[in-house]
């Protein structure tokens, strides 16, 4: 797939992207609607908390459990994968590096007693997709009872 913009088209683009994704900000809400309270990683850590590794986007503290609201494109969703044909190379190891930091990332809050939550955007794309989805993480938020460290944190399979 070619991209649509010219390089300073593409640039501005990417230096405009601040704050939370419409993807995530859509998950925060339908969880927050189902009584579950979170905080952003810049709030965690303004609480007092230490820095968490991969900067999550929610952080559920009192049951040590963290979440992350992968965009598919950037997150190398293997569902949705597409390489731009112009600079493909560069894009293929843009992309791979960033599912290698993935992986090293949520080993790292694994080891340090975290339940990782992963969630595509692709399964968040309509409002049935998102109401399946922010049950499904809300189940694994309370079935966790407390910070003591859990060995089963395991992914869960998204549809």
């Amino acid at each position: 797939m070619r991209d649509q913009l010219t390089r300073e088209q593409r640039y501005r683009a990417m230096v405009a992207n601040r704050g939370r994704t419409g993807p995530e900000l859509a998950l925060a809400h339908a969880l927050w609607r189902r009584g579950l309270r979170y905080l952003t990683a810049d709030g965690y850590r303004r609480l007092g908390g230490p820095r968490l590794s991969g900067h999550p986007d929610m952080v559920f503290a009192g049951r040590h459990v963290v979440v992350f609201v992968d965009g598919c494109f950037w997150h190398g969703c293997p569902r949705c994968k597409g390489i731009p044909t112009q600079s493909g190379a560069f894009w293929r190891r843009k992309i791979e590096t960033n599912v290698a930091r993935d992986r090293r990332v949520t080993a790292e809050l694994r080891r340090a007693g975290w339940a990782v939550i992963r969630v595509p955007e692709h399964a968040l794309r309509d409002e049935a997709r998102l109401a399946r989805t922010a049950a499904r993480v809300a189940r694994r938020v309370r079935a966790r009872r407390s910070r003591a460290p859990r060995t089963s944190s395991r992914l869960i399979p998204w549809r």
